[in-house]
């Protein structure tokens, strides 16, 4: 005969299994995540690289359930497409893509510093000029992995102090999904002191506390990564 209490014990103990399974399985499905993003963003899976669920399990060992979810994760940032028959395939560049990103980032960020300026304090400048220096830094070294990290860092520094958690997230993954095309169009010398220069100028106008002035030129500075993106991908066609 069964002990009383043993059943609910043996349940609990059963849902406590599954969800340390599932918890394990989206710890190495984040760490395979930033695996494969980065080295997508490095170009060692070029646009057109089909990526095997099987192949990835064995180079990560692990079994085929995070990989998937990674490979998905991945699909939902515009990294991949997940074609029928062919599986996870390493996306295109997108002209689509970049003029839908870039259009929603020059409506959306110069909103989000409209009401994070005001509210800035100096920790939070001190904290932009540390950034601003990584990024000095990461341009003179040529540390093309940090170009991006440390762009996406600098511009949410920037509307931290904006009570607008929703809009944040949107620019955070929109920022994330153009890290891509950041260090595409980083690639040249004049771009990235152009982007140096630029952030300077930002933390300039905002330590002055010029608003409106501040919001012009990011709409301006995110246009002009946009036109010299466009530019460095027309090179790269031939056109």
């Amino acid at each position: 005969m069964p002990v009383p209490g043993n059943d609910g014990r043996a349940c609990h103990s059963m849902m406590g299994i599954k969800m340390n399974r599932r918890i394990a399985h989206r710890t190495l499905s984040a760490l395979i995540v930033d695996q494969l993003r980065q080295s997508i963003l490095a170009g060692v899976h070029v646009a057109g690289t089909q990526l095997r669920q099987d192949a990835l399990a064995e180079t990560y060992n692990v079994s085929r359930i995070p990989v998937r979810e990674a490979l998905f994760q991945l699909e939902a940032e515009g990294l991949v497409r997940i074609a029928p028959h062919k599986g996870a395939v390493v996306s295109e560049l997108s002209l689509e893509e970049i003029n839908d990103v870039f259009d929603l980032r020059a409506i959306l960020e110069p909103r989000l510093l409209a009401h994070s300026l005001p509210l800035l304090d100096s920790s939070d400048f001190d904290q932009l000029e540390s950034i601003q220096t990584r990024f000095r830094n990461s341009i003179a070294t040529r540390n093309i992995r940090e170009w991006g990290e440390i762009n996406a860092e600098f511009h949410l520094a920037l509307y931290s102090r904006a009570s607008q958690p929703r809009s944040q997230a949107i620019v955070a993954g929109l920022l994330q999904t153009s890290d891509r095309y950041t260090r595409l169009q980083l690639s040249n010398t004049a771009a990235m002191d152009t982007a140096e220069k630029e952030h300077a100028e930002l933390i300039a106008l905002c330590r002055a506390r010029k608003g409106d002035e501040a919001c012009r030129f990011l709409a301006q500075h995110i246009e002009t990564v946009r036109q010299g993106l466009l530019r460095v991908i027309d090179v790269r066609a031939g056109l």
